[in-house]
This record gives structure tokens, sequence and C-alpha cells, in this order.
């Protein structure tokens, strides 16, 4: 399903609109969307691009250690393309880059000075969230950002006010419902749900002792929230709660001591990776009704936490992630709902240890965005085209 490109925000807005009625309608009403989809793709003309935002460093600094250069989390159905980049005095700022490959930087007000500002994700209608970090006590604070550059920023109750503490606000959807994870005096994580109005839900799975809603594609169109927790254990399962507030907690089958969601799209599939017996990663599909199923990128390394971590599924059943090899070099991989796997890297990606390329998301044309690492460790943009 390729969208037109809108001429405006009038424009999008009325069709992301239509789109998102359409997908919550086929939710409702259980039908299938085609899995299919990348069967039509010609992989052959794939093509990866690689970019800085402006005024990102433009090399590794003790000011800013390995948190250096341009990193890309999210990319929407029209793409445009936000994440957050490092400038020469180790500050980040948030950034925007439109279709055409124009950006746009930007702090919220009290954003861009000390560690800076943070974008995690843009909805259709180009409406991103993120947080940034307070000067003074190092406290986070979330914000929204509008298409007409106007910011809202919000707390969360009851979230500590220390360093790395308060408030991270990771997934937007069409409604405009925001949902992230705080943390508290005592530097525990719980997740959250805040309505358009601006009311706030709060939330742990039951046994939870750190509650982590999984970022940039973990909210659906219609409030579903998905995301794993740590128990007293330290084991990780997975959790989804539906908009009415149930909550319901699961572990890949055969495994209780790593589940890790990562994300979930329209129709409620879900996606994330688990460690077997042997510590090595393979990714897995949960359907609505609970069934699972697992896969694993063939080039994958077999040694611990080497494999295959997947990080987002569009609304066709397309998952992106990495794979580390047997040298422990990431590299890129969309697996499409016929199963199909495609592999990629950017062309100027280190193959050191830990280095390489890294997705974040896949938008519903399998369009995939992410970051690469060079060999001298400094981070930079891509966008992954398949067709």
């Amino acid at each position: 399903m390729r969208m037109p490109r809108p001429t405006n925000f009038a424009s999008l807005r009325q069709t992301s609109l239509a789109v998102a009625c359409l997908v919550a309608t086929f939710v409702a009403q259980g039908a299938s969307i085609p899995q299919s989809a990348g069967n039509s793709y010609n992989l052959h003309q794939s093509r990866l691009v690689e970019f800085d935002a402006p005024g990102a460093v433009t090399a590794v600094s003790p000011a800013c250690g390995t948190n250096c250069g341009t990193f890309a989390y999210s990319n929407n159905n029209w793409g445009q393309i936000v994440g957050y980049y490092t400038d020469g005095n180790g500050t980040q700022h948030g950034f925007l880059r439109n279709p055409g490959g124009q950006f746009i930087s930007f702090d919220p007000p009290g954003g861009g000075i000390g560690p800076g500002t943070y974008a995690y994700q843009i909805n259709d209608f180009g409406v991103i969230v993120g947080n940034f970090t307070d000067p003074a006590h190092g406290q986070q604070h979330s914000y929204i950002r509008n298409p007409d550059g106007s910011f809202v920023t919000f707390d969360v109750p009851g979230a500590g006010t220390g360093i790395f503490q308060g408030t991270y606000a990771w997934d937007i959807n069409l409604l405009g419902e925001i949902a992230g994870i705080y943390f508290d005096a005592n530097n525990l994580g719980h997740g959250f749900l805040r309505s358009r109005s601006g009311a706030i839900t709060l939330f742990d799975p039951p046994g939870s002792i750190f509650t982590d809603v999984c970022t940039e594609t973990c909210l659906t169109p219609t409030g579903t929230v998905a995301g794993f927790y740590e128990d007293s254990n330290s084991n990780y399962h997975g959790f989804v709660r539906d908009r009415q507030g149930k909550l319901t907690t699961f572990d890949a089958p055969g495994v209780y001591e790593v589940t890790i969601v990562a994300s979930i799209n329209p129709q409620g599939v879900i996606t994330g990776y688990f460690l077997d017996t042997t510590s090595v990663w393979h990714g897995f599909l949960r359907q609505p009704n609970g069934r699972f199923s697992s896969f694993s990128v063939p080039q994958g390394g077999k040694a611990t936490f080497q494999g295959t971590n997947p990080f987002s599924i569009n609304l066709f059943g397309a998952v992106a992630g990495e794979y580390a090899d047997a040298e422990n070099v990431n590299h890129g991989f969309e697996r499409f709902g016929n199963g199909y796997i495609a592999t990629f890297d950017a062309p100027d990606a280190g193959i050191g240890f830990n280095q390489g390329t890294r997705p974040t998301t896949n938008n519903d044309e399998g369009e995939v965005t992410g970051w690469w690492t060079d060999a001298a460790g400094l981070n930079h943009g891509f966008l992954w085209i398949p067709y």
C-alpha cells in the first residue's frame, strides 16, 4: 500500500485519519491484512541512503563518548524521519528529516542545554514525542512537538526529580495518545498512557519490579500498549495492555528468563526476541490469539548474545531489526510477511566489534530507518528503501 505524498498538512491529516479509521475497522472486525507484502518489491533495486543531521559532530570526542553522531529513531508513512544528534559540545538536539532530505533541528523550551533533547517517534500527522534533560538536576521531562513547531511539555505524577529520573515519552498514535515510562524516586520504571486531553493512566504488570514500554512502535491506533518487565528473580517477561486496561503477560514458549517485546502492529501482532538455553538471540512473533512462532536470520552468529533482534513490525507483518554475526558485527534485516528475509548494510559501516548497521523502525511501505556506526565509532543515520 503505497500512499500518495500529501502536498500540505491538511491533506496529510485527512488521508491519515482515513487510514487510521480503516485500520481500526479491520482490527475491530478481525479482518486479515495481506501477509504477502514484500512479494511486489524488486529487492535488486533496493538502496540505502546515509545521512547526518546538519550540526552533528563529525568526530568522536571526550564530550560525547560513544554517544556521538546522528541517531534516527522513527519513520512515518510519509517518509519523515525523527531522531537526535550530538553537537560539538556533546549536547543532543532533536531533528526532523523530510522526504526530500531537508532537516529541521529543534529543542523544546528548557531543552538544548546540557545532555539536551531526544526525539523518538513521529506519527502520520507529523506530531513528535520525546524527552529532554533538565540541566539543573538531570531530570527528564517529556514533550510533544506539533507540526507548526509549537511544544507541549509534561511530567507524569510520581516521577522522580533526580538525575535520569522523570518521564520518557516513547510512542504516539494517530489519536494523540502517548505511551512511555517514568522513573520514580527509587529509580524504578513504570508504564504510563497519556490521553490526548492530558489524562494519565499508570500501570505495572503483576509482579513487576521494573516496567518498560518498548520504544517507538509499541502503541496501536486503538490504544493497546506492549512492553516487557523484570520480576524479582531478574527474569524478563512480555506484556500487552488493551484499551480497557486488561493486561496479559507472556513468555516465548520454553523460555523462562528473557523475553523482550520490541513492537506491536495495528492488528496486535507482537514481535521481539528471546534468549535460548545457549544465550543466543532469536526473533518471535506473537499473534493476538497468543500463538507464537520464532525465526532467525541465517547469517546470525551462534555464540553468546549473538543472533537475531527484531525491533519493529509494520501493518503488513514485515519485521525490521538487526542481527549480530560471528564477529559481533551488526547488520540490518527486514523479514517480510511471506517469510522472506532481506539483509543490508550501510556502505560505510564499520566492521569492528559492535559496529555496523542498526535499524530502528519500518513504515508500512517497508522503508527502514536507523543508524550505522563507522570504523571510528561515530554514528550516522540511514534510510533503506527495499524497492
